[in-house]
Order: C-alpha cells, then sequence, then structure tokens
C-alpha cells in the first residue's frame, strides 16, 4: 500500500482567514519534512475542494471559525470517504457551540462560569446581568474562534452599549473571572503543559491576540504543580467528555482563590510556531515538527486501517 500525501487545508472564508493562512502555512512546512504534502487554499465554503483524493490523501486542517471547526468540513469528509487528523464531525460541532460545550463539562463534572443566553436580539436587562453575573462581564458570541466578537463590560451602563452591538446571532454573558487565564494542549489524550496567557491590557481579545507585543506567555504557568496537575487531569476529563479525538486545545480560567474554571475546547487551534498547542507541547519536549508528526499520526494510522486490504 502506497503511503497518502498529506493534504493541508487553509484559509477559508470565515473572520479567521488570515488566522488560519497562517497556520496552514507553518504546518504544511513541517508537514513536508517528512510527508508529500499537498497544500488547498479554500476560497468558498460550499464544498471540499477539487484534487482532494480519499485514495491518496489523509487530510491536515487547518481551517479555523465556520466550516473549518463547527462540524461541517468532517462531515463532508466523512462522507467522501476521506480520512482527516483532528476530531470528528460529532465532536466538533459539539465544542464550536460555547453553551453546548458548557453544558457537556457541567454534566461530566467539569466546573464551569455561570452564564446567560440570548439570541435574535432578546436582549437580557442590564440590570439582570448584573444581579445575576455580577457588573463585571464578558459577552461572546456563542460560536465563533479566536475571541471574535469578544466584549469585556464593566457596570450597566457599559452592558448596555454592548449589548446593543449584539442584536444579530446567539450570545453568552459570563463573570468575568479575576485570576490567571490558562491553556492546555490535549494530543492524543495526554493533557500536555500548562500556559499561562498575560494580556498587558488585562483583555485577551482579537487585538491582544494576534498583535505582537501585547500579551506575555509564561511558559509553564506560574501556578502551583497540584493546580497543574489538576487543571490537566480535568482538561483531560473534558476531552473525554465531548468526545474528541486525536488533540485539541482547552482554555480555563484561574480564579484568585485557585479554583479552575473551564471555558471553550479549540479543536484546529492556532498552529504556527509560536501559537498555544506548541508551547504546551513544548513543555513535554516536542518541537513544532514532532509536534506535527504527532498530530497527523492517528489519521495515517486510521487510513492504513481502513486501506489494508488494498
Amino acid at each position: 500500500m502506497k503511503e497518502p500525501r498529506i493534504a493541508v487545508l487553509l484559509g477559508g472564508t470565515s473572520a479567521e482567514r488570515e488566522v488560519s493562512l497562517g497556520s496552514g502555512k507553518a504546518a504544511a512546512a513541517a508537514l513536508s519534512k517528512f510527508f508529500e504534502v499537498d497544500v488547498f487554499d479554500l476560497q468558498s465554503y460550499a464544498e471540499l475542494p477539487g484534487g482532494l483524493d480519499p485514495r491518496r490523501h489523509v487530510v491536515f486542517s487547518t481551517l479555523h471559525g465556520s466550516f473549518g471547526e463547527d462540524g461541517t468540513a468532517q462531515r463532508l469528509m466523512d462522507e467522501a470517504g476521506v480520512y482527516y487528523a483532528g476530531c470528528d464531525a460529532a465532536s466538533s460541532a459539539l465544542t464550536f457551540d460555547k453553551v453546548a460545550t458548557k453544558a457537556k463539562l457541567a454534566e461530566a463534572g467539569v466546573p464551569v462560569p455561570a452564564e446567560i443566553v440570548f439570541e435574535n436580539g432578546e436582549l437580557p436587562l442590564a440590570s439582570t446581568i448584573v444581579s445575576v453575573l455580577g457588573p463585571s462581564v464578558v459577552l461572546k458570541p456563542v460560536a465563533e474562534g479566536s475571541s471574535v466578537g469578544l466584549q469585556f463590560a464593566e457596570g450597566e451602563t457599559e452592558i448596555t452599549d454592548c449589548l446593543e452591538k449584539c442584536r444579530e446571532g446567539r450570545w453568552l454573558v459570563e463573570p468575568r473571572i479575576a485570576g490567571k487565564e490558562v491553556t492546555v494542549g490535549i494530543v492524543q489524550g495526554e493533557a500536555l503543559g500548562v500556559v499561562e496567557i498575560r494580556p498587558l491590557n488585562g483583555r485577551f481579545d482579537y487585538e491582544s491576540k494576534y498583535t505582537k507585543g501585547m500579551t506575555e506567555y509564561i511558559a509553564p504557568a506560574e501556578i502551583s504543580a497540584d493546580l497543574s496537575e489538576r487543571i490537566r487531569k480535568l482538561a483531560t476529563h473534558a476531552f473525554e467528555a465531548c468526545g474528541c479525538r486525536d488533540y485539541a486545545r482547552i482554555d480555563c480560567m484561574v480564579d484568585t482563590g485557585g479554583n479552575p474554571y473551564f471555558l471553550e475546547i479549540n479543536t484546529l487551534p492556532g498552529l504556527k510556531e509560536t501559537s498555544l498547542l506548541p508551547m504546551s507541547a513544548a513543555l513535554f519536549g516536542y518541537n513544532f515538527d514532532e509536534l506535527l508528526q504527532k498530530l497527523v499520526e492517528p489519521a495515517l494510522l486510521r487510513y492504513r486501517d481502513g486501506n489494508s486490504s488494498s
């Protein structure tokens, strides 16, 4: 049986296209050291790219945001008989929805923040939000990544102003947890190192995430060994509870009392060498090239098993 080529999917038309291009180019460069690689830049979300051949390709997708992470591309690949790295269609669809993810995590005993959810312009009163969640809150779209649409508000006046920007789509409001923001990578079921995120303006929004010098990353996080181990165990439990496979990155807030609250699961996290999943993996001794090999391994095994009679 001939070894497959790795098809790297990148680009797309979501709000995260530029992020995806960076991830895809970095991933393709690393993977090309070990495999034959073809790169597909998606310009639309209507279908899988022409030239993608289930007999020749195993897909490594870096399509962030809608279509890429919400289970749509995964479902199309399943229907086409294409093997691919990362979470399957069901777990991708689940984890792209922050509300559904938090409900699944809470059911599994993983701590999550309280929330108020609204949609279709049916805005809650700012006074209701303050009475339920307190005066310091975070507003975010239910189904977006890379901190797209993230807003912070303090007090009823700011909350009201932010709500006016949330008249379309589905949104959630959470209390703003004072403490540390951390993230941990999961690769082949193993939780890796805990990385601390310190935005210099105190807000890890889109600008802080993608503007050089606006955020410090502390690896390993400056927390106790016991707390780090607890976060890693809870992250692994979250990964399993949501039916994830292969790899993901899981974000969490730790309050000033040392209590972790899990926010979301990123099934196709950023994959430039300076991205958070590679930082987490580096704490366990993986360089970037080794990490990319590790991420694609399970999909190659599935391809070989599926084609063993060929």
